[in-house]
């Protein structure tokens, strides 16, 4: 089992071209499974979720391919594998 604080110190980085792509800053969880569905990579510009202008990026659970003791591996290769939100 893991903590959200635990998932939210740990580098993201993309298999494809081993890029970090940055942190966790939130989930998405399906509150009728109770599963997580997708996870949520802040934009590089914010300070704590909150100053700044850069996208957020969702990465579904599906295309997490290790979570690691340092870093969280993800598949991120085309738009077809991720959608792009406006940060608030």
């Amino acid at each position: 089992m893991f903590k959200v604080s635990e998932f939210q110190v740990k580098d993201v980085v993309n298999v494809s071209d081993g890029k970090k792509l940055g942190n966790i800053e939130d989930i998405e969880i399906n509150l009728n499974t109770g599963k997580i569905e997708a996870v949520v990579i802040g934009g590089s510009g914010k300070v704590l979720g909150f100053f700044g202008r850069d996208d957020e990026v969702v990465i579904p659970w599906k295309n997490i391919l290790k979570i690691g003791q340092d870093v969280i591996l993800v598949r991120y290769k085309d738009s077809g594998d991720l959608k792009e939100q406006d940060g608030d």
